[in-house]
């Protein structure tokens, strides 16, 4: 696996009963993932001769992260090394204009957008729709709110343009709530499909996952899920997608972002379906039969545990183990800093609000918010 983060070090966890042996192309020994994967090798992702050393000896490589230049990823491949997802699906999660334009290809509702030149540009954008404030992302690099933008003139369109990287707007959707459907399709073809979710977000950075989606209609259940697994097979995706949602006020679904590895909204699987969605992008990537998808209770929230003002945790971490046994705790191993992911917990049972208080109470003490 290449990147080091959290994803890595789950996933790597949901390998151990496969007896899948892992291997870990890291930035630094401190990664999330270095930390407990024994076969860990130091290196920069964005330099093919330490890629193809890296790949020399894997049967399968795939990733934690977006970022590999998609031009390595076809010399690995020309090299015969099994790359999973491929470079031409994975340039879809990769560049954001390549994504549009294919989605658009397929017929996938998105967003009103288009690739814009400058802030005049976007300002010309802005009036082909209903105006200002218009949504303007970088078509790379971006993550976690980063490199995204919402603006309200063309004075603040300048921002983005400045990174010197291309630019894509989108209008401002007026939606209801976010929500996510994944989906692991193996080589073979054979595909499963786990329970839409609906994701919270704070400052552009997924804070809560409620699984399934409370009262989403059965149909557009359905609907989101079978876009989704179609989107697997025409863009011929091995692994784990992630199709980010936005459902609108009139009843539609439009898709926002796509990922192609485990992704955040799939975090509750771990301890609430009966195969994770770490385990099933292995078994996929590997081509094995892939596992249940199926949540094991009624309801299961998982919330994001963010760095607050106190690096110490471990005082706040016996007291949510001893306050509530059936809470399940995953921490990375990171350092804390104030808004990054260090963790996350995860209620599941019968009663929404009592898992979903639960599930709250344990991420806002862990991070110091409150104290009682």
């Amino acid at each position: 696996m290449v990147g080091g983060g959290q994803l890595a070090r789950m996933a790597h966890q949901a390998g151990i009963p496969l007896g899948v042996r892992f291997k870990l192309l890291a930035d630094t020994p401190q990664d999330s993932a270095s930390q407990v994967v024994a076969d860990t090798v130091l290196g920069d992702y964005r330099d093919l001769e330490t890629l193809r050393r890296f790949a020399a000896d894997c049967d399968v490589v795939t990733f934690d992260h977006e970022h590999v230049p998609t031009e390595h990823l076809r010399a690995l491949q020309a090299d015969g090394i099994a790359v999973r997802p491929g470079p031409e699906a994975l340039v879809n999660a990769q560049d954001k204009g390549v994504m549009r334009a294919r989605l658009d290809s397929l017929g996938v509702p998105c967003p009103r957008h288009r690739l814009v030149t400058d802030p005049a540009d976007v300002t010309a954008f802005a009036h082909e729709g209903e105006g200002y404030p218009v949504v303007l992302k970088t078509v790379r690099g971006g993550y976690d709110g980063k490199g995204v933008w919402v603006v309200a003139d063309e004075q603040q369109a300048h921002a983005p343009f400045l990174a010197g990287v291309a630019v894509l707007a989108e209008e401002k959707v007026d939606f209801v709530r976010e929500l996510a459907a994944n989906v692991v399709r193996s080589p073979s073809g054979q595909a499963v499909a786990y329970p839409v979710v609906e994701s919270l977000q704070e400052n552009g950075v997924c804070a809560e996952v409620t699984a399934p989606a409370p009262d989403l209609d059965p149909a557009l259940a359905g609907e989101a899920q079978a876009l989704a697994l179609r989107i697997a097979g025409e863009l011929d995706i091995t692994g784990h997608l992630a199709v980010e949602l936005f459902q609108t006020r009139d009843g539609r679904i439009l898709v926002n972002e796509l990922a192609m590895r485990p992704h955040n909204s799939g975090h509750w699987s771990i301890d609430g379906a009966v195969t994770s969605q770490f385990e099933n992008h292995l078994r996929a990537v590997l081509d094995l039969p892939l596992g249940d998808p199926r949540p094991r209770a009624p309801w299961t929230v998982m919330v994001n545990v963010l760095g607050g003002d106190y690096p110490d945790m471990y005082h706040a971490f016996l007291h949510c183990m001893a306050r509530d046994p059936g809470l399940r705790i995953h921490m990375y191993g990171k350092d804390v800093k104030p808004g990054r992911k260090v963790g996350h917990v995860t209620v599941f049972g019968d009663d929404l609000e009592d898992v979903r208080e639960r599930a709250r109470h344990a991420a806002a003490y862990l991070r110091g918010t409150i104290t009682e």
